[in-house]
């Protein structure tokens, strides 16, 4: 990465203001279910503290469309860091005002500030110069640790590192570029990728970019059947979405000139309505009936996909293998992350991205024993895509 990062700048008695992405998902009564991302940032935020700076953090939380809401207020999010990093974790009201710059000016060192959601001001979506300058005031050094929201072009994410030099990477954001680079751009071999989800449309650009890379190709979940369409297969009544079949029929050729291994399932898991509790059976792809449709792949699949990960290098993993939030169709998924942390003992270097499949991962209790676990799944996407992303395009470069 040839981003300038925390460790080239100086930051003793520097107002430091970070970005980071705790948007976390809460129960009613504000109680964190899952601190992953919060988790994450903390070596950004203690190397600051350790450096004699003082953070200032920026996040968004939820979709609260510009105005406040206290369903989606950070002050939950501000109370249980504190309680992770054991120092004190002010809070400001606002993200932007009177209160927040004095809040900023008089943070003092070995505390933090966290400053209310950005989201709570329309002006942060549209990018709105006056209001990235408003933030950048807060600050005399900024820190981008969110890549979960780096792929967005906001005043928190792109408008600042414009405004406020030097502005750089965190460590977070660091971690994740590193490690999709390398899997994307210098992969060990054999290069695995396993694409899953409901819609080939949302991973064109990824199958698309990575098919000149990759040694072997497995696509599952709902997304599949638009290529067994394209086959002229009988699929039942299982996802398909015909506008997407020519470019499934050119990925198919594509696949074929390069001499490509393609793995799509050879069986899966059927059931007569999309409800947890329907009747279903496992049958090969070729046998589904009409009014079944399918929600999971099957044993044999996993067996295949298996022996795509035996002798694997660099796997990459995107998407479920089927509706991963119906527990009777959830196995597939979770037989891929089980065979994934099983390949990092293996000396596999392993890289998740995407909710559905980071989730299977953490409910397996394998996202100890996988080599990255992205915490932005749309950024994660479309760095896969090659697409260039804004939040980290505006940091500083190195000399």
């Amino acid at each position: 990465m040839n981003t300038l990062t925390i460790d080239d700048v100086d930051l003793k008695g520097k107002r430091v203001l970070v970005r980071v992405d705790f948007n976390v998902p809460m129960t009613g009564d504000g109680t964190i279910s899952d601190d992953k991302r919060i988790v994450e940032s903390l070596p950004t935020i203690r190397k600051i503290l350790d450096s004699g700076g003082r953070p200032i953090l920026m996040s968004h939380l939820g979709r609260p469309k510009g105005q406040p809401d206290p369903e989606f207020s950070l002050k939950p999010v501000a109370e249980y860091l504190g309680i992770l990093l054991n120092v004190p974790v002010n809070f400001a009201g606002d993200c932007i005002g009177k209160t927040a710059r004095q809040m900023a000016a008089e943070v003092r060192p070995g505390e933090v500030l966290m400053l209310e959601n950005v989201r709570f001001h329309v002006e942060e979506e549209q990018n709105e110069m006056e209001f990235a300058r408003e933030l950048a005031s807060l600050g005399d050094v900024y820190v981008n640790d969110a890549f979960g929201s780096a792929h967005r072009a906001h005043a928190s994410t792109e408008g600042v590192a414009r405004l406020l030099k030097p502005s750089v990477a965190g460590y977070l954001m660091k971690k994740e570029i590193d490690y999709l680079s390398k899997a994307v751009g210098n992969p060990k071999r054999p290069f695995v990728t396993i694409l899953g989800g409901a819609k080939i449309s949302g991973k064109i650009d990824v199958i698309q970019n990575l098919l000149p890379k990759v040694d072997v190709l497995v696509i599952g979940g709902g997304m599949a059947f638009t290529f067994f369409e394209a086959q002229g297969m009988e699929i039942g009544d299982s996802l398909v979405e015909r506008e997407k079949i020519g470019v499934a029929k050119e990925i198919l050729d594509m696949v074929k000139s390069r001499r490509l291994r393609l793995i799509l399932p050879v069986d899966c898991v059927i059931a007569d309505k999309l409800d947890n509790d329907a009747q279903r059976r496992i049958v090969p792809v070729s046998k589904i009936p009409s009014g079944w449709r399918a929600l999971d792949i099957g044993p044999e699949t996993v067996k295949l996909i298996n022996l795509a990960m035996r002798n694997a290098k660099t796997i990459v993993w995107n998407g479920p293998m089927g509706v991963f939030e119906m527990s009777n169709f959830a196995a597939g998924t979770m037989e891929v992350a089980r065979l994934l942390s099983q390949a990092t003992k293996s000396g596999a270097v392993t890289i998740v991205g995407g909710g559905d499949s980071a989730a299977a991962v953490a409910q397996g209790g394998f996202d100890g024993s996988i080599s990255h676990v992205s915490t932005g799944g749309g950024a994660a996407l479309e760095f896969l895509e090659g697409k260039t992303l804004p939040g980290l395009a505006a940091l500083d470069s190195k000399p």
